[in-house]
């Protein structure tokens, strides 16, 4: 019987990432990235579990090569790091969860052996010694939380040398004991700013020189980035959008500069883009685009939010009608009254919703 390649990739510092922030945004954080790392599988390797913070895959007697398992490594990382990079620089919301994402590392777990398989509710899993051995790796005395291990067994498998050096990889030996057994090990830590990470949507930042064509404004009882979870939280969006039919989303992805959603209005379908703009320091500024609305040809709309004490805020809504015809800018002229009445009905909602959740 062929070995098995065994393959763990584990999110460092997820214990105290989810104790000491917001769990809901910190829930999405961590699924978001176990996608990423999902997504980042090339080589057809099988996942056999969700570990909380880690996936188990393997690959049934088949071991791909050096070559190709040190670029699996480095793909999961590149992915891995590269979507840190987006959460930084695209985020609005200001909770702890976000503000302290790019904290998380990742590191990675091989080892090979001939597995052993149970069958729990018809869903096949590898069983066995080995793959305790291969999860008790992931307590080690690596003095880093952001590396590649692979056990001795792996090594000698696939020809590695114990002191392989490249531009990302810098190996090292090392053993841990575990139940009296001695397991051999390299591994190599991994330096992010090694890796040549993906280039990502840049925040699209707008610039309005003319003075918006509705502002509404309107004070609410609640801390002002509970409003803006209650504004930027898709979830929430036809509570207090009356009218609304639906509101379609990513329901895993925490909403941030250059994320989308569908508002369904009447079987019509309004496509929003978030944006951002230079806010007021102190203010928490939330922006959205459309096209889709006629015979506007761009909508925006600002949710400008200021602290009043820890408890209280006020909300500034700014919509900006753009049009470039004449015949449209005249029309937007006697729609105005309608945008106007259907957006403050929209604000006095919104704090309805508001009270109703503080209540």
């Amino acid at each position: 019987m062929n070995k098995s390649l065994l393959f763990i990739p584990d999110i460092s510092g997820y214990t105290e990432f989810v104790q000491n922030t917001e769990v809901e945004h910190s829930q999405h954080v961590i699924t978001e990235l176990l996608e990423i790392l999902i997504d980042a599988n090339t080589q057809q390797l099988q996942l056999a579990e969700v570990e909380g913070d880690a996936l188990f895959f393997y690959k049934e007697q088949e071991i791909p090569s050096r070559e190709k398992l040190l670029a699996q490594v480095e793909t999961m990382f590149t992915a891995f790091y590269s979507h840190l990079k987006l959460l930084e620089k695209n985020r609005i919301c200001p909770c702890n969860a976000c503000a302290t994402a790019p904290n998380l590392k990742l590191k990675i777990i091989a080892h090979c052996s001939d597995l052993q398989f149970i069958n729990v509710q018809n869903k096949r899993k590898p069983f066995g010694s080995e793959v305790i051995e291969a999860h008790r790796l992931m307590k080690n005395s690596v003095d880093s939380d952001n590396y590649v291990l692979m056990t001795k067994a792996l090594v000698d498998t696939i020809h590695l040398p114990t002191d392989y050096q490249s531009m990302l990889f810098h190996f090292n030996e090392g053993k841990d004991s575990y139940d009296s057994k001695e397991l051999d090990y390299i591994y190599a830590i991994i330096d992010a700013n090694d890796l040549k990470l993906k280039p990502f949507q840049k925040a699209k930042k707008v610039h309005l020189e003319e003075d918006p064509a509705i502002t509404i404004n309107k004070e609410f009882p609640v801390s002002a980035p509970e409003l803006l979870e209650y504004i930027t939280n898709y979830s929430y969006r036809h509570l207090w959008s009356k009218g609304v039919d639906k509101i379609e989303f990513n329901e895993n992805e925490i909403t941030r500069i250059g994320s989308e959603h569908v508002c369904v209005i009447n079987g019509k379908h309004l496509n929003f883009i978030t944006v951002s703009k230079d806010a007021v320091p102190g203010t928490l500024s939330y922006g959205e685009l459309t096209t889709s609305p006629t015979p506007v040809d761009e909508l925006y709309q600002f949710f400008d939010i200021t602290p009043l004490t820890n408890t209280s805020c006020t909300l500034a809504l700014h919509i900006h009608l753009r049009a470039a015809s004449p015949l449209k800018k005249l029309m937007i002229l006697f729609l105005k009254p309608v945008f106007s009445k259907n957006n403050k009905k929209a604000m006095d909602d919104l704090h309805d919703f508001v009270v109703s959740k503080q209540a």
